[in-house]
């Protein structure tokens, strides 16, 4: 069982400072999962921008223009820093306000720091150059960089005391993880072409005839790009589906949150899937005003609420 968070953890200036800067960062680089998290206590969305500004800070090291050694050997330097933050080995005073503020946040809330160590192997498997044959092999990729998130963020959200299920939400979080990863990768699909990575799976591009890529703001010549597109969005709705499941386990505030990120990138597929090409001409995004209905509804509980019964209409 998954525990609870029952009491608002003390912070001391330093540690509050550490915050102050992971969620300056949070802002700055992540827009919708700021827009997310801003429905939280104090507490645990402090959490979660420590949460978001050490992966940013493995993100940014396999995304740079470094050596392919130097990614691996800065991405291992990371992963030491990471133990000793599991060690409790970070002061308050560390000139490193990412380490000070995680350490908080590992010493009050339950969170699995080993998902840290499976997305500093998915952003490994990306400096290695890694492309995936099937499904099953991109879902490797996915629960690195995206399932393992869900995981770690579920330890700060606790889940609600007698939820039934609730063994399974580490799994429902996990699942989350990979329709937002899926959404991603259809969102990105030019961008990271462009940057000389592919991680649709080579077999889907093969059977909608796009195996030459997307080099270009058109499909390839005599390709299905549009069947190639509703083909992965109704995977990602399926994800979505099972992941929301989650959703009646978290108190209200953490089911807003997650109903509101998970609710941005289920509108972006739908834009996605009215416009398939969209994605080659640039990235495709939500205005705010969209945004903002999304997180009032996330607030209401009418996801949390549509999720409970469809589940109670599949138990009857």
């Amino acid at each position: 069982m998954i525990r609870t968070v029952e009491s608002e953890p003390h912070a001391s200036p330093p540690v509050l400072a550490a915050y102050s800067y992971c969620e300056a960062v949070t802002g700055r680089q992540a827009r919708n999962f700021a827009y997310g998290i801003r429905l939280l206590p104090a507490p645990q969305r402090r959490a979660m921008s420590a949460l978001y500004a050490f992966s940013r800070r493995v993100d940014d090291i396999g995304d740079g223009a470094l050596a392919g050694d130097v990614k691996v050997a800065r991405l291992e330097e990371t992963r030491a820093l990471l133990t000793r933050i599991r060690e409790d080995e970070i002061d308050e005073d560390d000139t490193d306000p990412v380490a000070v503020a995680l350490t908080h946040a590992a010493r009050h809330f339950p969170i699995p720091l080993g998902g840290l160590d499976e997305l500093i192997d998915g952003v490994l498997m990306d400096v290695r150059g890694e492309t995936y044959e099937t499904w099953d092999d991109l879902k490797v990729y996915c629960r690195c960089v995206a399932g393992a998130i869900g995981r770690l963020s579920l330890g700060v959200f606790g889940t609600e005391p007698g939820a039934r299920g609730v063994d399974r939400a580490p799994e429902y979080a996990d699942t989350l993880g990979l329709a937002l990863q899926l959404t991603n990768i259809l969102r990105d699909v030019r961008e990271d072409a462009v940057g000389g990575r592919t991680y649709l799976p080579a077999d889907d591009l093969a059977k909608f005839g796009c195996s030459a890529g997307f080099s270009g703001p058109r499909p390839p010549e005599g390709s299905d790009f549009a069947g190639l597109v509703h083909f992965e969005v109704r995977r990602a709705r399926a994800l979505f589906a099972e992941g929301y499941r989650l959703l009646p386990m978290l108190d209200r505030r953490s089911g807003a949150c997650v109903a509101a990120m998970a609710g941005i990138y289920r509108r972006l597929l739908d834009r996605i899937e009215r416009d398939p090409e969209a994605v080659l001409r640039g990235r495709v995004s939500l205005p705010g005003r969209e945004k903002a209905y999304v997180a009032v509804r996330g607030l209401s509980g009418l996801d949390a609420r549509h999720v409970t019964r469809r589940a109670v209409r599949r138990r009857v």
